[in-house]
Protein backbone atom coordinates (compact mmCIF):
# COMPACT_ATOMS: atom_id res chain seq x y z
CA UNK A 1 0.00 0.00 0.00
CA UNK A 2 1.21 3.48 -0.83
CA UNK A 3 2.13 5.45 2.23
CA UNK A 4 0.56 8.77 0.72
CA UNK A 5 -3.04 7.00 0.78
CA UNK A 6 -2.42 5.78 4.00
CA UNK A 7 -4.68 7.27 6.98
CA UNK A 8 -2.48 6.82 10.13
CA UNK A 9 -4.18 3.77 11.82
CA UNK A 10 -3.54 0.36 12.41
CA UNK A 11 -5.34 -2.71 12.27
CA UNK A 12 -5.30 -4.84 15.51
CA UNK A 13 -2.73 -7.28 13.62
CA UNK A 14 -0.91 -4.18 12.98
CA UNK A 15 -0.75 -3.35 16.63
CA UNK A 16 0.76 -6.68 17.28
CA UNK A 17 3.60 -6.23 15.09
CA UNK A 18 4.38 -2.74 16.24
CA UNK A 19 4.54 -3.78 19.67
CA UNK A 20 6.58 -6.95 19.53
CA UNK A 21 9.21 -4.56 17.36
CA UNK A 22 8.73 -1.91 20.55
CA UNK A 23 8.88 -4.23 23.00
CA UNK A 24 11.90 -6.03 21.78
CA UNK A 25 13.72 -2.00 21.05
CA UNK A 26 12.89 -0.80 23.79
CA UNK A 27 14.66 -4.10 26.13
CA UNK A 28 17.83 -3.73 23.52
CA UNK A 29 18.83 0.12 23.47
CA UNK A 30 16.61 1.21 26.57
CA UNK A 31 18.25 -1.15 29.58
CA UNK A 32 17.76 1.31 32.44
CA UNK A 33 13.70 1.24 32.26
CA UNK A 34 12.44 -2.36 32.89
CA UNK A 35 11.05 -4.22 30.02
CA UNK A 36 7.39 -3.79 28.57
CA UNK A 37 5.27 -6.73 29.04
CA UNK A 38 2.06 -8.64 27.60
CA UNK A 39 -0.60 -8.76 29.55
CA UNK A 40 -3.71 -11.26 28.57
CA UNK A 41 -7.00 -10.25 28.80
CA UNK A 42 -10.50 -12.08 27.71
CA UNK A 43 -12.39 -10.08 25.55
CA UNK A 44 -15.68 -8.16 26.74
CA UNK A 45 -19.26 -10.86 26.80
CA UNK A 46 -19.80 -9.71 23.84
CA UNK A 47 -16.83 -11.00 22.10
CA UNK A 48 -16.14 -14.74 21.29
CA UNK A 49 -14.87 -16.07 24.78
CA UNK A 50 -11.83 -18.05 22.60
CA UNK A 51 -10.58 -14.78 22.06
CA UNK A 52 -7.85 -12.88 23.67
CA UNK A 53 -6.92 -9.16 23.66
CA UNK A 54 -3.44 -8.05 24.64
CA UNK A 55 -1.80 -4.47 26.07
CA UNK A 56 1.32 -3.47 26.64
CA UNK A 57 2.28 -2.82 30.61
CA UNK A 58 5.03 -0.67 32.40
CA UNK A 59 4.55 -0.92 35.64
CA UNK A 60 5.46 0.68 39.33
CA UNK A 61 8.30 3.38 37.61
CA UNK A 62 9.13 5.64 40.55
CA UNK A 63 9.38 9.27 40.22
CA UNK A 64 10.69 11.52 42.46
CA UNK A 65 8.66 14.78 42.88
CA UNK A 66 9.65 18.26 41.29
CA UNK A 67 11.36 19.21 45.00
CA UNK A 68 14.37 17.15 43.83
CA UNK A 69 16.76 18.18 42.11
CA UNK A 70 16.16 15.95 39.05
CA UNK A 71 13.17 13.67 39.20
CA UNK A 72 13.26 13.01 35.12
CA UNK A 73 16.27 10.92 35.25
CA UNK A 74 15.14 8.87 38.22
CA UNK A 75 13.08 5.63 38.31
CA UNK A 76 12.92 2.57 39.73
CA UNK A 77 10.62 -0.25 39.27
CA UNK A 78 9.35 -3.34 41.49
CA UNK A 79 7.66 -6.64 40.43
CA UNK A 80 6.58 -7.11 36.75
CA UNK A 81 2.61 -7.63 36.63
CA UNK A 82 1.70 -10.21 33.47
CA UNK A 83 -2.13 -10.49 34.57
CA UNK A 84 -5.20 -8.11 35.03
CA UNK A 85 -5.87 -8.79 38.77
CA UNK A 86 -1.90 -8.28 39.94
CA UNK A 87 -2.38 -5.44 37.61
CA UNK A 88 -4.49 -3.60 40.13
CA UNK A 89 -2.23 -4.68 43.62
CA UNK A 90 -1.54 -1.68 45.65
CA UNK A 91 2.34 -1.54 45.96
CA UNK A 92 4.05 -1.58 48.90
CA UNK A 93 7.38 1.07 48.66
CA UNK A 94 9.56 -0.86 50.71
CA UNK A 95 9.61 -4.00 47.82
CA UNK A 96 10.44 -1.06 45.39
CA UNK A 97 12.94 1.75 46.51
CA UNK A 98 14.32 1.91 49.81
CA UNK A 99 15.53 5.24 49.79
CA UNK A 100 11.95 6.61 48.28
CA UNK A 101 10.84 9.26 51.20
CA UNK A 102 6.73 9.49 51.18
CA UNK A 103 7.22 12.25 48.14
CA UNK A 104 8.12 9.58 45.68
CA UNK A 105 5.75 8.97 43.02
CA UNK A 106 4.54 5.80 41.05
CA UNK A 107 3.32 5.39 37.58
CA UNK A 108 1.46 2.38 35.70
CA UNK A 109 1.63 3.08 32.19
CA UNK A 110 -0.32 0.80 29.88
CA UNK A 111 -0.48 1.15 26.20
CA UNK A 112 -4.47 -0.11 24.59
CA UNK A 113 -5.43 -0.47 21.10
CA UNK A 114 -8.24 1.73 20.62
CA UNK A 115 -11.02 -0.24 17.98
CA UNK A 116 -12.72 2.74 17.98
CA UNK A 117 -9.48 4.95 16.75
CA UNK A 118 -7.95 2.34 15.49
CA UNK A 119 -4.89 3.61 17.13
CA UNK A 120 -2.53 2.92 20.30
CA UNK A 121 -4.14 5.00 23.24
CA UNK A 122 -1.47 5.86 26.60
CA UNK A 123 -3.19 4.89 29.89
CA UNK A 124 -1.61 5.60 33.21
CA UNK A 125 -2.43 6.11 36.55
CA UNK A 126 -0.13 7.64 39.49
CA UNK A 127 -0.22 7.17 43.09
CA UNK A 128 1.99 7.30 46.32
CA UNK A 129 4.04 4.50 48.04
CA UNK A 130 1.44 3.34 50.40
CA UNK A 131 -1.23 3.39 47.30
CA UNK A 132 -2.94 6.77 47.99
CA UNK A 133 -3.87 7.97 43.82
CA UNK A 134 -2.67 11.06 43.16
CA UNK A 135 -5.31 13.92 41.63
CA UNK A 136 -4.80 15.59 38.22
CA UNK A 137 -3.30 18.55 40.03
CA UNK A 138 -0.47 16.38 41.96
CA UNK A 139 0.14 14.89 38.45
CA UNK A 140 0.33 18.26 37.05
CA UNK A 141 3.77 18.92 39.26
CA UNK A 142 5.39 15.84 37.79
CA UNK A 143 4.44 16.12 33.89
CA UNK A 144 7.48 18.14 32.10
CA UNK A 145 6.95 22.14 31.56
CA UNK A 146 5.81 21.61 27.54
CA UNK A 147 2.98 19.05 28.68
CA UNK A 148 1.59 21.26 31.96
CA UNK A 149 1.65 24.11 29.80
CA UNK A 150 -0.75 22.16 26.89
CA UNK A 151 -2.86 20.77 30.23
CA UNK A 152 -3.24 24.07 31.51
CA UNK A 153 -4.58 25.24 28.46
CA UNK A 154 -7.37 22.06 27.15
CA UNK A 155 -7.13 19.65 30.39
CA UNK A 156 -9.73 17.58 29.22
CA UNK A 157 -9.39 16.94 25.69
CA UNK A 158 -5.39 16.55 26.33
CA UNK A 159 -5.99 14.20 29.35
CA UNK A 160 -9.27 12.63 30.03
CA UNK A 161 -10.15 10.24 32.72
CA UNK A 162 -12.15 7.06 32.64
CA UNK A 163 -12.45 3.74 32.68
CA UNK A 164 -9.81 1.05 31.64
CA UNK A 165 -11.50 -0.85 29.01
CA UNK A 166 -10.00 -4.05 30.45
CA UNK A 167 -9.30 -2.87 33.97
CA UNK A 168 -12.83 -1.49 35.12
CA UNK A 169 -10.93 1.33 37.32
CA UNK A 170 -10.95 4.96 36.42
CA UNK A 171 -7.07 5.94 34.58
CA UNK A 172 -5.71 8.68 32.68
CA UNK A 173 -5.35 8.56 29.26
CA UNK A 174 -3.72 10.44 26.77
CA UNK A 175 -6.71 11.51 24.45
CA UNK A 176 -6.11 10.02 20.94
CA UNK A 177 -8.31 12.19 18.67
CA UNK A 178 -5.91 13.46 15.68
CA UNK A 179 -3.27 10.63 16.44
CA UNK A 180 -3.74 8.78 12.75
CA UNK A 181 -3.44 11.96 10.60
CA UNK A 182 0.03 13.50 12.58
CA UNK A 183 1.30 9.88 12.92
CA UNK A 184 0.51 9.45 8.88
CA UNK A 185 2.72 13.28 8.57
CA UNK A 186 5.19 11.77 10.87
CA UNK A 187 5.95 8.74 8.71
CA UNK A 188 5.62 10.90 5.06
CA UNK A 189 8.75 13.09 6.69
CA UNK A 190 10.30 9.46 6.43
CA UNK A 191 11.86 7.61 4.08
CA UNK A 192 9.81 4.64 5.02
CA UNK A 193 8.63 2.89 1.85
CA UNK A 194 5.50 1.86 2.65
CA UNK A 195 2.93 1.05 5.44
CA UNK A 196 3.42 -2.70 5.04
CA UNK A 197 6.83 -2.22 5.69
CA UNK A 198 8.99 -0.31 7.82
CA UNK A 199 5.96 2.00 8.70
CA UNK A 200 4.21 -0.96 10.65
CA UNK A 201 6.99 -2.12 12.41
CA UNK A 202 7.70 1.28 13.54
CA UNK A 203 4.26 2.95 14.21
CA UNK A 204 4.89 2.16 18.17
CA UNK A 205 8.39 3.41 18.34
CA UNK A 206 7.80 6.71 16.21
CA UNK A 207 4.22 7.08 18.12
CA UNK A 208 5.80 6.45 21.77
CA UNK A 209 9.10 8.78 21.27
CA UNK A 210 6.61 11.67 20.57
CA UNK A 211 3.10 10.55 23.45
CA UNK A 212 6.03 9.43 25.69
CA UNK A 213 7.38 12.77 26.07
CA UNK A 214 4.03 14.16 27.59
CA UNK A 215 4.46 12.24 30.49
CA UNK A 216 8.18 12.27 30.95
CA UNK A 217 9.43 8.82 29.42
CA UNK A 218 11.82 9.47 26.20
CA UNK A 219 13.38 7.16 24.50
CA UNK A 220 16.91 6.30 23.37
CA UNK A 221 17.07 7.65 19.35
CA UNK A 222 19.00 4.13 18.52
CA UNK A 223 14.84 3.15 18.91
CA UNK A 224 14.28 4.99 16.04
CA UNK A 225 16.32 3.88 13.38
CA UNK A 226 15.04 1.64 10.97
CA UNK A 227 18.60 0.07 10.08
CA UNK A 228 18.18 -1.54 13.78
CA UNK A 229 16.76 -4.96 13.40
CA UNK A 230 14.26 -5.88 16.19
Amino acid sequence: MDISSWDGALSPSDFYVAAHNFIEKWRRFNPTYPPWSWVSCKKQSWIAPHEIEKYLSLENICLLSLSEEDHGDESQVGEDHNSCSQGEEPVDSATLVESCDHETHYYDFHIVYSASYRVPVLYFRSYFGDGQPLVLDEIEKDLPACSAKVLLESKWTFITQEEHPYLNRPWYKLHPCGTGEWMKLLFLGTAAPDKQGVAVDQYLVSWFSVVGQVVGLRIPFEMLNNRNQP
